[in-house]
């Protein structure tokens, strides 16, 4: 069985790193709402547990060296977030081939510098985002946390 904290944490992620690639090279507001969807904060004003999540992995991936931002703004999101070195070239990066052979399939009529785009970890992110299957979401989430040893470690 499935956790399901840890999923939503893949899904946060991925949902993540796509939002700031889209926005990059500028500095952008990241908003926990916009991520994780709408919250009511308790008649303490105490956010649920999802929101705070999401919240948190924001801040991991932060702490991780994938992003970097400027504030935060209570526990409604991050000001001034902008991909670190590391995330936007691993975003940009050849992208492995996922288990069970789900890469995206070639395409001999695709222009080259359109199939070279096709294999790169961010295509294949939304890719897997789009399909909305937690296990795939999951598993192409890991593989960028692992391929990005690789980046460190350069």
């Amino acid at each position: 069985m499935s956790d399901i904290h840890i999923d939503d944490f893949y899904k946060d992620v991925a949902r993540m790193l796509v939002q700031l690639y889209r926005q990059f090279p500028r500095k952008s507001l990241l908003l926990v709402e916009e991520i994780s969807g709408p919250d009511t904060p308790d008649e303490y004003g105490l956010h649920s547990e999802r929101h705070q999540s999401c919240f948190g992995a924001a801040i991991w991936l932060a702490e991780s060296g994938y992003i970097r931002y400027g504030e935060t703004i209570r526990q409604e999101g991050l000001d001034q977030v902008i991909l670190t070195h590391m995330g936007f070239t691993l975003l940009s990066g050849s992208a492995d081939p996922l288990p069970d052979g789900e890469e995206a399939t070639e395409n001999p009529q695709l222009p080259a510098s359109v199939a070279a785009s096709r294999r790169t970890n961010i295509h294949l992110l939304r890719a897997v985002l789009r399909s909305g299957e937690s296990v795939t979401i999951n598993r192409m989430v890991q593989q960028l946390l692992r391929q990005s040893l690789d980046y460190r470690y350069a």
